[in-house]
């Protein structure tokens, strides 16, 4: 009898010390935010206080980019939460206005202005009375490549690898909606996938297929960075990759790294003055590289399409808007005041008042007032993008219905 009793309390305590340990992975795995998001404010606005947003004549673009986002939402479940922040509602909350939407012409600037106004309702956002916010832009870089490996051709792009495994913790938590983490199962625990610097050392032994060759181990670098590309074959067709998947590790940005050591001025970092640096310095370029221990795998994307942010709709160029969904609701009409370089003046700035569609997210995209461009394919968006780093503010727009909510949520 006591030694059954020994066994129930051996049990018990065992029990217990598991229901500890995962609350305590719980704990740790909760993100802390920086600042209490009771700081955040949306506030109800009328669109007439819009920067520009009455002398706009270029909705019709981002009104196309809207269109694809509601065919996605509409073969949603109408109770499925829209990824993203909870202000977002569900798929119910934005199939009416979507339905509206299909109805409207793309030929009538006028009746897309009017459309917005009376179906949404704008929310300016604000972060302890703060409304600015970093801005930046993405794009579509072209590399050279190959199917077959040769001695051009060395450096490989990687489908995602059978062994990883990517876990969405906000189905586990609510509070841990929008993050997630990737790992590999070693003896039936899910540990950290291979970093950067290992796979480069060692690659994948076979775990992963190797979609294309590349020439240039810097272009792969900054493919990874911008998540999709273009890639120029022998014959000089194109080959277009997109994102996969993502070994799980933290992304760092290397030109802090690099103005921390003094090889570039602040005030001159950009995406073209960090490849040259990279390119400048062979010997020293790896490791740099490798301190961004994040790793991307791709996937070929066929028939033209593309590239698709994680909404899973194309994006479009200068209206697709890569969001920290933290904070924002992807799909979501979004009002952009900011500004982007002139890539015809250098040290010239371009003021942009447009409408933008939330239909992207990553890595380096953190913040409640944060956002990053998609700027498109070529050297046009190539030079507006590596040297967006501007000031800028939003304004969120709701289904009306879901905005009442809203609203009665932030009394």
């Amino acid at each position: 009898m006591f030694l059954k009793m020994g066994r129930v309390v051996s049990y018990i305590s065992a029990l217990i010390a598991l229901i500890l340990v995962i609350v305590l992975a719980l704990y740790l795995l909760t993100p802390k935010p920086a600042k209490p998001p009771e700081n955040i404010v949306l506030k109800a606005v009328s669109f007439a206080g819009l920067p520009n947003w009455s002398e706009n004549t270029d909705f019709s673009i981002a009104f196309s980019a809207f269109q694809k986002s509601c065919a996605s939402i509409l073969n949603k479940p109408s109770q499925v939460k829209m990824q993203g922040a909870a202000v977002g509602g569900v798929a119910g909350d934005w199939k009416p206005v979507c339905i509206k939407a299909n109805q409207v012409s793309l030929d009538n600037e006028q009746n897309i202005r009017a459309f917005y106004e009376a179906n949404f309702t704008a929310f300016s956002v604000s972060l302890n009375d703060n409304s600015e916010g970093l801005f930046t832009g993405y794009f579509e870089p072209l590399l050279n490549g190959s199917f077959e490996r040769s001695d051009q051709f060395q450096y490989p792009l990687y489908g995602p690898p059978k062994d990883l495994v990517s876990v969405d913790l906000g189905q586990f938590r609510p509070a841990l909606k929008g993050e997630r983490i990737a790992g590999k199962i070693n003896q039936n625990r899910l540990v950290p996938y291979e970093d950067r610097a290992e796979i480069d050392t060692a690659g994948l032994r076979n775990k992963a297929d190797i979609l294309l060759w590349v020439d240039d181990p810097v272009d792969v670098f900054f493919l990874h960075i911008q998540g999709s590309g273009r890639v120029k074959l022998p014959g000089g067709n194109l080959q277009s990759v997109g994102y996969a998947a993502q070994n799980g590790h933290s992304y760092r940005a290397i030109g802090r790294d690099l103005i921390d050591m003094g090889a570039i001025a602040r005030e001159d970092i950009s995406m073209q003055s960090i490849r040259t640096w990279l390119t400048d310095n062979p010997d020293a370029a790896p490791s740099m590289m490798q301190r961004n221990r994040s790793y991307i795998f791709f996937r070929l994307i066929e028939g033209g399409e593309g590239p698709f942010g994680s909404a899973g709709v194309a994006l479009t160029a200068g209206h697709s808007l890569a969001v920290d969904l933290r904070h924002l609701p992807m799909h979501a009409p979004i009002w952009l005041s900011s500004s982007y370089p002139d890539p015809a003046v250098p040290g010239q700035d371009i003021v942009m008042n447009r409408l933008m569609v939330a239909q992207d997210t990553g890595g380096a995209i953190r913040g409640e007032i944060r956002g990053d461009v998609f700027w498109g394919f070529g050297e046009k968006a190539s030079a507006i993008a590596g040297k967006m780093q501007n000031s800028g503010q939003y304004w969120l727009l709701l289904p009306n219905e879901l905005a009442k909510r809203v609203e009665a949520g932030f009394d």
